[in-house]
């Protein structure tokens, strides 16, 4: 079983360009983590400035861990947040067979 961090970035408008950049920042940092594994964002075709962040990790502590990285600090509650007009974040467990 693997938790899986679902998220819905809207960035304000005007904002999509500078989203963008802090995703590819975060992005290998993020899948170099130890519990990180797996870890991709795609941005709408339709709205430049809507985001889905898919993320998979070995247990919710590890995901826990990702929050608290300095990365995670710096880049999304240090800076991305200001540019956001909504966030959304839902968890899930993996159904394994």
């Amino acid at each position: 079983m693997a938790f899986v961090v679902a998220a819905i970035w809207k960035a304000k408008p005007g904002e999509g360009k500078r989203i963008t950049e802090v995703i590819k920042t975060m992005t290998p940092l993020s899948r170099a983590e130890e519990g990180n594994l797996f870890y991709q964002a795609q941005v709408s075709p339709e709205d430049p400035e809507t985001f889905f962040l898919y993320e998979q990790y070995a247990d919710a502590q590890a995901y826990e861990d990702h929050k608290a990285t300095p990365h995670f600090q710096e880049h999304v509650f240090g800076y991305a947040i200001e540019y956001l007009a909504e966030r959304s974040v839902k968890t899930y467990e993996t159904i394994d067979v």
